[in-house]
């Protein structure tokens, strides 16, 4: 029997896609037997790999945008995020367990601030190893683990390929979430015209939380779109952020070639949509259909796949 890897790819919240490619490899007969991810692919991986991916459906399902921002008037140093809060509800979901404890073998990649160097983290506590895959900088705060600061994975290695066939897969199917995004992203902004009432609302609440700053903030996230402005700084960094970890991708491949690409298509979604899981979800499911004749081609015994409700 093939030992089958999964690799999934950064791509902030577009990687709840994700969690529709796991339930359609499932539904498929395709149970890994090593799951690695690279900053959200981290964090639903390791989710999976604990046998815990359908409370975290169930949780990221139900998100809505106020609760995003809930997690977002939480400053920490070295990040607009600290993430302990998300954390803590990440935690609720998958349990705090230790990476070798894990029934599928699981690694995240991480990248030490330092030196730039990419890091695999094999064991210790779970949780740390996902905060530490998913610190975008900027973003969220680095973590400190034995004595480096560590940041997104994504930075090198936004797929990790190499890293399951490290740890013994026979069989690779990569996830990229990032394919022709850095050419999409300016069709990409998410959002109509916020209503004056909800963004002078949402003004308020921050404010009392980050002491006057969260008047600019409010603007950044969910300010309208206008086709004659110049690109805001989120629209700079996240199309930044786009072309580099596409071209580091198309790269990380070329030089270690999964077996079977799966490729959702999320051009529509941007980098804080992490409140239309749904979307996502669905597509990684209707992801995985489009590569199914591929994936029989390399793993016989596919089974047939009818389309099905994402909701579990």
């Amino acid at each position: 029997m093939l030992r089958v890897g999964v690799a999934l790819g950064s791509g902030s919240a577009r990687g709840w896609a994700h969690i529709g490619v796991l339930r359609e490899l499932a539904a498929a007969g395709v149970q890994p037997a090593v799951i690695c991810g690279s900053s959200i692919g981290a964090l639903v991986g390791a989710a999976a790999a604990a046998g815990r991916l359908e409370p975290l459906a169930e949780w990221v399902s139900g998100l809505e945008w106020w609760d995003i921002v809930r997690y977002v008037v939480e400053p920490g140093s070295g990040g607009l995020v600290d993430g302990e809060r998300v954390m803590r509800a990440y935690a609720e979901r998958v349990g705090e367990v230790a990476i070798e404890a894990l029934p599928v073998s699981f690694g995240a990649v991480a990248t030490e601030l330092a030196s730039g160097r990419e890091l695999w983290l094999r064991e210790g506590p779970l949780l740390e190893a996902v905060r530490a895959s998913m610190a975008l900088p900027g973003l969220f705060a680095p973590v400190r683990r034995d004595g480096r600061w560590l940041v997104d994975g994504g930075l090198v290695n936004p797929v990790p390929v190499s890293l399951c066939r490290a740890m013994g897969a026979d069989l690779v199917i990569a996830v990229n979430l990032n394919h022709q995004l850095a050419t999409r992203h300016a069709r990409s902004r998410r959002r109509q015209a916020v209503p004056a009432q909800t963004l002078s609302a949402l003004g308020s609440r921050l404010q009392e939380a980050l002491r006057g700053g969260a008047p600019a903030l409010a603007a950044w996230l969910v300010g309208p779109p206008r086709q004659d402005a110049a690109p805001s700084i989120f629209d700079v960094l996240a199309g930044a952020l786009n072309i580099m970890q596409d071209q580091i991708t198309r790269s990380r491949m070329a030089g270690d070639p999964p077996d079977l690409v799966i490729a959702p298509r999320l051009d529509h979604l941007a980098l804080l949509d992490f409140d239309r899981a749904e979307e996502a979800i669905v597509e990684g499911q209707a992801a995985v259909r489009r590569a199914l004749p591929g994936l029989r081609d390399l793993y016989p015994g596919i089974a047939e796949v009818e389309p099905h409700d994402s909701s579990h």
